[in-house]
């Protein structure tokens, strides 16, 4: 069974890094619940605290294509989007590893 992460790079707006970070976490949290498999990460730039990467793990790309579509998704997104200048979501499959 292939195995697929979801991969986003985040810049955040200056000042609402804590705001962004709380309001990730609430959208991870829910994530869980819809599939995610595993924990997820949540990653700063050691150079630029305004930069972030997030990944998690999934059993298959209908899980993530399912996730994206259920009803909470897009308005978690959003809440998120309030506090960003810019994101980009990304799904890889695990070749090797």
């Amino acid at each position: 069974m292939n195995e697929f992460l979801t991969y986003t790079t985040w810049h955040v707006r200056p000042g609402m890094e804590e705001e962004f970070v709380r309001r990730w976490e609430d959208w991870s949290s829910w994530s869980q619940i819809e599939g995610l498999v595993g924990q997820v990460r949540l990653l700063r730039d050691a150079d630029d605290p305004s930069a972030f990467v997030s990944f998690g793990k999934w059993g298959s790309i209908a899980a993530v294509r399912a996730w994206r579509t259920r009803p909470g998704y897009a308005e978690r997104v959003a809440r998120l989007q309030e506090l960003v200048e810019s994101f980009e979501p990304k799904t890889y499959e695990v070749l090797r590893g």
